[in-house]
């Protein structure tokens, strides 16, 4: 049975598009770096057939300090979902700071050939993970 805390799991909705975004603190080395791992699942829940083309994604710590990734593709697969159909994703990131959020969109064209884009929940990348409520899945 895998175990997330509540505040790992954020979700979002875009044009009836649903993003679940959750993350996973993956290891603390010696000098308080993290590495955090993230996942997004994201669900077509129209009545049209979607195109995900790439993804601009942000990171911006508690120190000010920011970063991007801003792809064509997720791993080099661009993804077709036709209505009913979901995309799974992950990645990791490693991170200086005590805390960080991560944010931004997917950028995605429906079968009719329009642009969009598809918002992510931010959610909170932070060490801070002993007190909080687990749910199971």
């Amino acid at each position: 049975m895998q175990e997330y805390n509540i505040e790992d799991i954020a979700t979002a909705e875009t044009q009836n598009i649903m993003v679940s975004v959750c993350r996973e603190l993956l290891d603390t080395d010696t000098a308080h770096n993290k590495l955090w791992g993230y996942y997004l699942r994201i669900e077509n829940n129209s009545a049209d057939s979607i195109t995900l083309t790439g993804k601009n994604l942000y990171i911006t710590d508690n120190l000010g300090q920011s970063r991007c990734d801003i792809s064509a593709g997720f791993h080099g697969e661009i993804p077709n979902l036709e209505p009913g159909e979901y995309f799974e994703f992950e990645d990791m990131t490693d991170i200086k700071a005590d805390t960080a959020v991560l944010y931004g969109f997917c950028k995605a064209v429906s079968k009719s050939g329009t642009e969009f884009h598809i918002a992510l929940p931010p959610i909170q990348l932070s060490a801070d993970l002993d007190s909080r409520p687990k749910i199971y899945h």
